[in-house]
């Protein structure tokens, strides 16, 4: 049943919930940007002024912010930043001192005009500049050269680069709860929230949306993305808005947050990665970023105090689903790197629009393939929402979500209420991360492999582990699949029973998917993670890789069972 299921998402064509791009949220924001980033930086000033009333204190946070992009710029400058980052806020410093020094009430006036320059200056950079033409065009040259890669790649025929046997689709699966997200997309807002793994994602993720028939969302993507041209030009396409996870400084994260929240009230839907950035473990996300889910719950409370028939917010987890990730082996010696400091040493592997570009290339010419697994619509508070958007209790009943806002017959203003909303939600997707999960072959032989050395080394802490040399680190594949079999059982019970999902490859006879789990782990790494030898037994040339792979799995319990 699952695989007739994932054969229909495959061949599934969706025509656009919107037909006209004027008719967008995205577009009619970025028609009016300038008044938008006008609006943020008013409205964010505002709410900076609630957080720090006297002006001695705001002052404080200004110097210190001053301060630390100052050593931002002289540790870990990226391309992308502005030309004129050191004289602004070499500017900004030297006014702020003379301030500091002359203080009285009469330098209020001057300091609010510097940090409106500074919040005014954030909200530019964060804001997207989403245009048609280049969205057409953006989304076209996905659509036609990747299609090009994937039958050149998969064709070794003359020609087969200009054949149209495979398409996106057939590397690309889109499983689970779309129609609800297309209804929900035309009876409300959508705050899409996906787990983050790769460069990729963001190009990905966009064209996920583009395939649903759904309209372009904003999206919060990492300002390092922008270092890469080629991810540059097609985010600045498709809707991104830029986030800066250098900047801790308070006038920066109100920015960003105020942004996000005056966005999706004014019906743009939105997409932001809440565990902030990529998995370094490879884990799925245990704990999210608060800040940026926050402003859902702020924006739907501003919602309903403003409309006569306010429009409900729907939060939708995404999983994403790879065989490999191009960065795993940077990510896990990130990972290593502060889990065991000074006992655990990186290198350097850094990648560029080069680097991606060959990726893709080699991405497209393996016969693995993607999923991505949408899952269903949350109102704000976590409740489950129906087809038609309304909100359901434990029990199935339908309920109000503009009784969590009230107080005294009134919607009122408490932030530590809403805190504990956020904390609520945030519980609630990663369990939904969780469920949706689908299983590929490779994430169970890379788990299994790893915790049966792990148990046979079980005196061990991981980083002695992690030294073993190759010749200790081979696993008899007879015992290997007998486990394989039992975790495998183990599976297909917890999919019973709602606690994880899997591909339809998973199912078939016992060498062959083991095989195949084995032939697309970690495949364009230079030292493969999992691999047979000549005696057909289980070996890795790479165990930290291996460990990263085998986190995929972790939280659901399954190393009893090895």
């Amino acid at each position: 049943m699952e695989i007739i299921e994932e054969k229909k998402n495959k061949t599934k064509k969706y025509k656009p919930i919107l037909d006209r791009i004027p008719d967008w949220p995205v577009y009619q924001l970025s028609q009016n940007r300038k008044e938008f980033i006008e609006e943020v930086t008013c409205k964010a000033i505002e709410r900076i002024h609630e957080l720090r009333p006297l002006y001695t204190k705001l002052i404080e946070d200004l110097q210190t912010s001053a301060l630390r992009e100052q050593n931002r710029i002289k540790r870990n400058r990226w391309r992308v930043d502005p030309k004129d980052d050191s004289q602004f806020w070499l500017t900004v410093k030297n006014e702020l001192a003379e301030l500091n020094a002359q203080y009285t009430a009469a330098v209020h006036p001057q300091v609010d005009e510097i940090l409106k320059r500074i919040v005014h200056r954030y909200a530019s950079e964060i804001a997207g500049n989403f245009k048609p033409n280049s969205y057409r065009f953006a989304s076209s040259v996905i659509k036609f050269w990747f299609a090009r890669l994937l039958n050149g790649a998969r064709v070794k025929k003359f020609g087969a680069f200009f054949r149209n046997k495979y398409s996106l689709r057939d590397k690309i699966h889109i499983v689970g709860k779309v129609r609800m997200i297309r209804n929900l997309a035309r009876k409300g807002t959508v705050v899409m929230v996906p787990t983050h793994f790769s460069n990729l994602d963001s190009i990905l993720i966009g064209w996920v949306i583009h395939a649903m028939g759904l309209p372009a969302f904003i999206y919060g993507a990492g300002l390092n993305l922008f270092n890469i041209k080629i991810l540059a030009y097609f985010m600045n396409s498709l809707g991104a808005y830029k986030v800066d996870r250098r900047k801790k400084n308070l006038p920066y994260l109100e920015t960003l947050k105020m942004y996000s929240n005056l966005a999706i009230q004014k019906g743009a839907h939105s997409l932001f990665f809440p565990g902030g950035r990529r998995s370094r473990s490879g884990m799925l996300e245990k704990e999210l970023k608060l800040g940026l889910l926050s402003t859902a719950i702020e924006a739907q409370r501003s919602l309903y105090n403003s409309e006569a028939k306010p429009r409900k917010i729907f939060v939708v987890p995404v999983s994403l689903n790879y065989h490999f990730v191009l960065e795993a082996p940077d990510l896990i010696e990130d990972y290593l790197q502060v889990k065991g400091k000074n006992r655990y040493f990186p290198e350097e592997d850094k990648y560029g629009s080069f680097q991606m570009i060959k990726f893709l290339i080699k991405f497209f010419g393996n016969r693995s393939n993607i999923s991505v697994s949408i899952g269903p619509g949350l109102d704000v508070m976590g409740n489950y929402v129906d087809e038609e958007g309304n909100s359901l209790d434990a029990h199935g009943r339908i309920i109000d979500t503009k009784d969590y806002f009230m107080n005294s017959g009134e919607i009122t203003v408490d932030r530590q209420r809403e805190d504990e909303y956020t904390r609520m939600l945030s519980h609630r997707i990663v369990s939904e991360f969780h469920k949706i999960n689908r299983v590929f072959a490779s994430h169970l032989v890379s788990f299994i492999a790893f915790e049966m050395w792990q148990k046979k080394y079980h005196q061990l802490d991981l980083f002695n582990l992690l030294r073993l040399p190759e010749e200790d680190l081979e696993i008899d594949y007879e015992e290997f699949k007998t486990v394989f079999k039992r975790l495998r059982t183990q599976v297909y019970l917890m999919k019973e029973k709602g606690k994880i999902n899997y591909a339809s490859h998973l199912k078939g006879q016992t060498n062959l998917v083991i095989s195949r789990g084995i032939d697309n782990v970690g495949v364009f790494h230079l030292n493969r993670p999992v691999l047979k030898n000549k005696k057909g037994n289980i070996i890795t040339k790479d165990l930290s890789l291996l460990y990263y792979y085998h986190n995929r799995l972790v939280g659901y319990g399954l190393e009893q069972f090895i």
